[in-house]
């Protein structure tokens, strides 16, 4: 149970101007090498056209590494740890306890020196844990467990969940979904394939079942254990693919609360609604509209004893991190090391911001703003969206395969993005929830029961267009389709994604590609699906639909075909959304770019023209490195193709990059003219 946010869709951004990203040459002093390329990282001794990802960073990977505490490496992580740091100093200051009870910053540093608090923690063992663990051993019913999985406080998964998010197709109102979920490891393919490494992976998952029930106190660890693989891998086998799941047509279907109980009679859903505040609502949006009847019937036929094992293992691992350093441990040795591939568990100072961000965002982004973004930023920013606005209108207006009524309507649809920048302007009041020092525990009990009642007051008020999905301190941005809008927060406008003393080209290259793709959401295979007020229908004339769809079936098959690990193959069904963002937003960044020029030709820069610099500015900020683990659970459930791919997979389709870099036919990314996709 609990807040089921609008799909965001994963890029980067960054903030600039016209005036800023003129053509002009670039002042000296660039944060990253003479002009914001890190030329020193390259490999000139890889071919462009042969892998163009290596050619830009090939230096970079070989010499980098990964640091023992992540399971990743690249440019949007040097980022985190410059937020964390910020973060980590705000905190600091917080937890001195100089600031008036009741104010942010006590809260903040409250809830921030009670989770780094190891030793209290320690002493209190497995006691604030003891009501909730009471509460599951006391279950004997159906009803009583289907209670326990929609208590706000207890934050238990279970086979059929719900929550609070927008109407697709009534904006300005709230809904409660329903959606499957349930399982422990990443996505249904781990339960469900018998190749590679997966027979092993589950093993390795049943044993630490087994090791953290049995220090939670149960006798019949390996017994539950068992069972608790059973029971998800039934819930697997009836679970909708993750690429099926993006589709915003097919996860939209409204039904009352009678027809709800008709469909899925074996679920106790009154009980569970009323357990949970909702017990007033008259109906709810069903995602995966088939697997909710037997879902239902699987949650009747399994025996309570499984269930109360499922709802202790998952109650322990989810509070771990408040609990003895025993139970931490074994949480990390498996998701964190087995899982991913991670060395070391994180400093808890570190994971302790990262709690505290989770509870308090907001409030620790009013002062992560003051100290680290300048007001003037967000105008620059603006500045650009208007440019990349200018340069999608100009490519939708070019369109060959578009008619020109839905082009009028896209057109509209462009004009009414709304960007936010850098912050809300509006922030979260925190005054109700309860912080105490020294329960780090019950603060996050609290901050559950704080979050789902923020949710429960949504429901039968207009929508709030000013709210924020990410704090101004996320390294990230999304689109978010129901209000039609693109965000981009504070901490990820720095460079490599843009710097005011950078080469323009470079710029356009990372940021405006950024932007674009944040842009492109509006009209990729799901957002487009929205019209410029946020209504989820049927808007395009249907045979722009039929020609957008051969389109995007074409790069779907080009990815498809990517292979990072041996026997782990990309989706390109998974990535389709991903992919098209990332294509069309660099193809429109140097559409801007060249616009930007006014006619006038960019000079060269250590041998490189303005359009290499570009495409190497796009390459730069995609530079990544992956612990083998990590990089198979991105590919089997993140919606991101990796990194390499969206260097590689994208500039491939875009004929400026071939005549930039004289890659011909015989090179190994090498696609003849007919089979580039150009969307936009």
């Amino acid at each position: 149970m609990g807040t089921l946010r609008p799909a965001v869709l994963l890029t980067s951004t960054l903030l600039g101007a016209s005036a800023v990203l003129a053509a002009s040459s670039p002042a000296p002093h660039a944060q990253i090498g003479a002009f914001g390329l890190d030329l020193a990282g390259e490999d000139p001794g890889q071919k462009p056209g042969d892998d163009f990802f290596r050619f830009a960073a090939g230096t970079w990977l070989k010499t980098e590494q990964i640091p023992a505490d992540r399971t990743h490496w690249g440019s949007f992580d040097v980022l985190r740890e410059k937020s964390e740091a910020s973060v980590h100093a705000i905190l600091e200051s917080a937890a001195t306890g100089r600031a008036a009870a009741g104010s942010v910053e006590r809260k903040i540093g409250d809830y921030y020196a009670a989770f780094l608090d190891a030793p209290a923690i320690e002493s209190a063992g497995l006691a604030p844990a003891a009501s909730g663990l009471q509460a599951i051993a006391a279950a004997s019913s159906y009803e009583d467990v289907a209670k326990l999985m929609a208590r706000a406080d207890l934050a238990l998964p279970g086979p059929l969940e719900f929550g609070v998010t927008l109407d697709r197709k009534h904006p300005d109102q709230y809904i409660v979904q329903v959606q499957h979920g349930g399982l422990g490891l990443p996505d249904r393919d781990y339960y469900l394939r018998d190749d590679g490494e997966f027979p092993a992976l589950r093993t390795q998952y049943r044993e630490h079942i087994a090791r953290l029930l049995a220090l939670g106190g149960d006798a019949e660890a390996a017994t539950g254990a068992a069972a608790i693989l059973a029971l998800e891998t039934e819930i697997a086998k009836l679970q909708w693919p993750r690429a099926e799941r993006r589709d915003r047509d097919k996860t939209y279907n409204a039904r009352s609360r009678a027809e709800l109980n008709a469909l899925a009679p074996d679920y106790p859903w009154d009980v569970a609604f009323g357990s949970s505040g909702l017990g007033a609502i008259d109906g709810v949006v069903l995602a995966e509209l088939s697997a909710i009847a037997p879902l239902g019937k699987l949650f009747r036929a399994t025996p309570l004893a499984t269930w109360q094992s499922y709802l202790r293992y998952h109650y322990l691992k989810g509070n771990a991190a408040h609990l003895p350093a025993a139970l931490d441990g074994e949480v990390f040795a498996f998701y964190g090391h087995t899982l991913n591939g991670q060395p070391e568990q994180r400093a808890r100072w570190k994971r302790a911001v990262d709690a505290t961000n989770g509870a308090l965002g907001e409030a620790i982004g009013q002062i992560y703003v003051r100290e680290h973004f300048p007001p003037e930023a967000k105008a620059q920013m603006l500045a650009l969206v208007e440019n990349m606005r200018r340069a999608y209108g100009r490519r939708i207006a070019a369109l060959e395969w578009m008619s020109p009524a839905t082009k009028l309507v896209a057109a509209e649809k462009l004009a009414t993005f709304r960007p936010k920048i850098g912050y809300p302007d509006h922030w979260r009041d925190y005054s109700l929830l309860e912080v105490r020092t020294g329960d780090a525990f019950g603060n996050a009990v609290r901050a559950s029961e704080f979050e789902w009642q923020h949710d429960l007051a949504r429901l039968g008020k207009p929508t709030d267009r000013d709210e924020w999905f990410m704090t101004p301190q996320t390294v990230n941005a999304y689109y978010n389709a129901t209000f039609n809008e693109i965000v981009f927060p504070a901490a990820i406008l720095q460079p490599p994604f843009f710097d005011p003393k950078a080469d323009p080209a470079v710029n356009y290259g990372a940021i405006g590609g950024v932007i674009g793709h944040e842009m492109g959401h509006g009209f990729d295979d799901q957002g487009a699906k929205s019209d410029a007020k946020g209504v989820l229908r049927t808007w395009w004339a249907m045979s722009d639909v039929t020609a957008f769809h051969g389109l995007v079936d074409r790069l779907a098959a080009q990815y498809d075909r990517y292979e990072p690990r041996p026997g782990i193959q990309v989706n390109g069904r998974l990535t389709l959304g991903e992919n098209i963002g990332d294509l069309g937003g660099l193809t429109v960044a140097l559409d801007a770019y060249h616009a930007s020029l006014g006619g006038k030709r960019p000079p060269e820069l250590s041998g490189l023209s303005g359009e290499q610099r570009f495409f190497l500015g796009w390459a730069q900020i995609y530079r990544n490195l992956y612990r083998d683990e990590s990089l198979r659970n991105q590919v089997l459930s993140d919606p991101h193709s990796p990194s390499m791919y969206r260097v590689n997979g994208v500039v491939r389709n875009i004929d400026a990059w071939y005549a930039a870099f004289g890659v011909t036919p015989d090179a190994a990314l090498y696609l003849p003219p007919a089979e580039r996709v150009r969307i936009w």
